[in-house]
C-alpha cells in the first residue's frame, strides 16, 4: 500500500471502487486532518469510533505532545476493513516568560483555585458537545488583526514561575477592537467574567471542534445563537489572567488542543 507523507500534507487516495479514503491537514503536533471515506462507513481512530457524516466528513486532531504514530481503521458496510498508520511530526516550542501579572493571578488563594475549577469544569463539559453539522469545512480566518504576542505550546514563565503550556495564539490589538467568529457554528458558552479567561465566548464548529476567544470587553451573542465566519462576537480586552489588551483564540478537538494558526492555511481539499 502506497503512502504520501510529508510535514503539513498527507493525502491518501483511492477510487470509489476500492472504498475512498481523503485525509487533508497538518499532521503535526497541534494540527487537525478533515477526512472523507464512503457514506456509512465506521471509522475507528486510536481504538475509538469517531463521528462520520452523512457524506463521509470526519475530523482528527494532534494534541501538542501527541505521538509520532496513530491508528486509523475504515470499516466498509460491505464489511471490509482498512487500516492506516498516520505520521505526526514533532514540534520545537518556545519559552515565553510574562511579568507583570497581579501575584493572586499566578497564585491564586484557595478559595480562587475552586472558582477557577469549576469554571473548568464548566468549559469542559461545552467541549464535549458534539454536534453533526461541518462548519469546520468552511475557510477559517483570523477573528481580529494584529500583532501575534503568543504562540501554542509555548511553555510560560510567569512572574519568574513555571506554568502550564499556552494553548492558544495571543494577538495583541487595543481595547475595543471587533473581534469576528474565526468559522461558522452555534455559540455554546457566553461569560462575562471568568477568572482567568475574562470575558469569554465558545463557539461549536461540529464534530467536536470549537474555538474559544478569550479575554473580551464586550459580548454582543448569546448562547445558542448562530453565526457566520466574520460575523462580531464582541471586543478585544484585558480581562481575566492579561498584562494588556489582546485576544487569545483557542482551539479544541474534545479535550486535544489544537494550533489555530494551522488552520488558517487549512484548506478542506475534501470538500466537492
Amino acid at each position: 500500500m502506497k503512502r504520501f507523507i510529508c510535514w503539513s500534507l498527507l493525502i491518501l487516495f483511492f477510487s470509489l471502487e476500492t472504498q475512498a479514503l481523503v485525509l487533508n491537514g497538518k499532521f503535526t503536533q497541534g494540527g487537525l486532518a478533515v477526512g472523507r471515506t464512503l457514506a456509512d462507513t465506521l471509522v475507528i481512530y486510536n481504538g475509538n469510533p469517531i463521528r462520520v457524516s452523512p457524506k463521509g466528513i470526519f475530523v482528527i486532531g494532534f494534541n501538542r505532545d501527541a505521538k509520532p504514530t496513530a491508528q486509523l481503521e475504515l470499516r466498509y458496510k460491505d464489511g471490509r476493513t482498512r487500516q492506516e498508520t498516520v505520521f505526526i511530526s514533532k514540534r520545537v516550542y518556545k519559552t515565553e516568560e510574562i511579568y507583570g501579572l497581579p501575584p493572586e493571578k499566578v497564585s491564586p488563594p484557595k478559595n480562587i483555585i475552586e472558582k477557577i475549577n469549576d469554571e473548568a469544569i464548566l468549559v469542559a463539559d461545552v467541549r464535549k458537545i458534539d454536534t453533526a453539522e461541518t462548519h469546520f469545512m468552511k475557510d477559517w480566518r483570523w477573528p481580529v488583526k494584529g500583532r501575534i504576542s503568543g504562540v501554542y505550546g509555548s511553555q510560560r514563565i510567569l512572574n519568574g514561575q513555571p506554568k502550564r503550556p499556552h494553548y492558544g495564539v495571543d494577538i495583541a490589538a487595543p481595547t475595543g477592537t471587533e473581534v469576528v467568529a474565526p468559522n461558522s457554528g452555534i455559540i455554546r458558552m457566553v461569560h462575562s467574567d471568568m477568572y482567568l479567561s475574562g470575558g469569554t465566548v465558545i463557539i461549536d464548529h461540529g464534530h467536536g471542534v470549537s474555538s474559544a476567544l478569550l479575554h473580551l470587553k464586550s459580548i454582543v451573542v448569546k448562547r445558542g445563537q448562530r453565526i457566520s465566519g466574520g460575523d462580531i462576537i464582541g471586543t478585544v480586552g484585558s480581562s481575566g489572567r492579561a498584562t494588556g489588551p489582546h485576544l487569545d483564540w483557542r482551539v479544541n478537538l474534545f479535550k486535544k488542543r489544537l494550533d489555530p494558526q494551522l488552520l488558517i492555511d487549512l484548506v478542506p481539499k475534501t470538500r466537492n
